[in-house]
């Protein structure tokens, strides 16, 4: 088990192979289709022109997506009328539904880290080479395990986008995830069928 404290290195990245598990210590940001559409429109394709808060957001959660990893995740939150915000779950979302967006949005980014399960493609496995970065998988079916790794809430961004949907700046102790594609072009989904083959026929 390998210990890794955000923001990552490129040599950290660099030392995990398809299979290895982490745990992961630090802030991290949760994101799904609608903040990787807004980033992708507004900032890195510039489809779109910055509307109210949009610049202040970009330039709060840059530092913290530097180095740093995204969380496909649409929690439950307690404590939404206080104000006093706490993950009551928080398990991971289908990735594949980013694949149009993910690789920008890492190369812009420097993101080191995508974590959500099922699986990427093409694109985000290149930017994992060219980044670098990995994609991790979180433990499918545990969410609330996952929530107990979220240590506090630090702040949310875009909560009018929905709470699933909001971009939730967390801090993880812990947090369990394997690593599914490397740097390297190593793809553990891939690798495991084919085994599977050779053994199965």
């Amino acid at each position: 088990m390998q210990t890794l404290t955000l923001p990552i290195q490129d040599h950290e990245i660099l030392s995990l192979k398809v299979g290895d598990p982490v745990n992961l210590t630090g802030v991290m940001l949760t994101g799904r289709d609608a903040v990787h559409k807004w980033m992708i429109d507004t900032f890195i394709r510039q489809t779109r022109p910055p509307q109210g808060d949009d610049l202040a957001v970009y330039e709060a959660i840059k530092p913290i997506l530097d180095g740093g990893i995204i969380y496909h995740c649409g929690p439950v939150v307690a404590g939404l009328d206080s104000g006093d915000y706490r993950f009551v779950a928080a398990g991971p979302t289908t990735s594949a539904r980013e694949e149009p967006y993910q690789g920008e949005v890492m190369r812009h980014f420097n993101l080191k880290g995508v974590i959500g399960k099922g699986g990427m493609g093409a694109k985000t496995l290149q930017a994992c080479k060219d980044v670098p970065g990995v994609y991790l998988h979180a433990i499918g079916g545990a969410a609330s395990l996952i929530a107990q790794s979220v240590s506090r809430v630090l702040s949310v961004y875009k909560i009018d986008f929905g709470v699933p949907e909001a971009m939730w700046v967390i801090e993880v102790k812990d947090f369990p995830a394997i690593v599914i594609n490397d740097c390297h072009g190593g793809d553990l989904y891939k690798e495991g069928k084919a085994q599977y083959q050779v053994r199965h026929g």
